[in-house]
């Protein structure tokens, strides 16, 4: 049941990705839509995972735990730069917005499976909020490979790829964090916002100023972006 309500937010990702290949867009739209990606990233992190880890985590070990997965995120460029040098596909910017998309997915998952081991309505609900907030990320991923010149067949690969971090991290949030504790599920969530705002900020945000959207446009995308996960979290709970 959990990694059928994990599949949830791994729908929405794949709309996404689906609608940038039927939908032929200019590079200021793709701008445009990593935006709305950011805004819905930071969302996350500030609505619905930066409160609940304040909850219970003393200050000092959500400063450990973030420090922790902002590490994790520079070891994450470095991985994605070893595999462009070896692979060639996309560049490593893009490849950096997979990861900071697939690292929302991972965070979907892992709140989903905590939720879950505390009751399964929770994680129904947490499943519910990121399906319409996931397709952004997705349309915004593609489109950035596809305005790259990535093969329809490897983008298609990679967008099916996407199921694999929100799957694993409902994994890891139900059989490892049930019954764990509070200061334990309170850390992993620093750990995943570590990882997550710095993947946004040093690396979707700057990708997304890179295709010339007008400063009016990309304001509106990242708003509308974190207003509409802002409207859903506070709708469903």
């Amino acid at each position: 049941m959990v990694l059928t309500l994990a599949l949830l937010p791994a729908g929405g990702n794949l709309v996404g990705s689906l609608l940038a290949e039927w939908i032929r867009v200019p590079s200021w739209a793709i701008g445009a839509a990593l935006h709305a990606a950011a805004g819905v990233a930071i969302a996350v992190v500030s609505v619905d995972m930066m409160p609940r880890a304040l909850e219970t985590l003393p200050g000092w070990l959500l400063a450990i735990a973030f420090g922790c997965g902002a590490a994790f995120s520079i070891m994450l460029k470095w991985g994605v730069d070893w595999g462009r040098h070896h692979v060639s596909t996309g560049s490593a910017g893009a490849w950096m917005v997979y990861m900071a998309v697939a690292t929302d997915l991972l965070s979907d998952g892992l709140m989903i499976g905590a939720g879950s081991a505390i009751a399964s309505g929770l994680g129904l609900l947490l499943g519910l909020s990121q399906v319409v907030g996931n397709v952004p990320g997705g349309f915004a991923a593609m489109a950035n490979f596809s305005d790259e010149g990535v093969s329809r067949r490897t983008r298609l690969m990679i967008a099916a790829s996407f199921v694999l971090p929100v799957l694993l991290g409902a994994s890891v949030g139900f059989w490892l964090l049930r019954g764990a504790g509070s200061i334990v599920e309170s850390a992993a969530l620093a750990f995943i916002i570590g990882v997550l705002l710095l993947a946004t900020i040093e690396d979707l945000v700057p990708q997304a100023d890179e295709p010339g959207a007008v400063r009016w446009l990309s304001t509106i995308s990242f708003s509308a972006g974190f207003a509409f996960l802002v409207l859903l979290s506070s709708y469903l709970g």
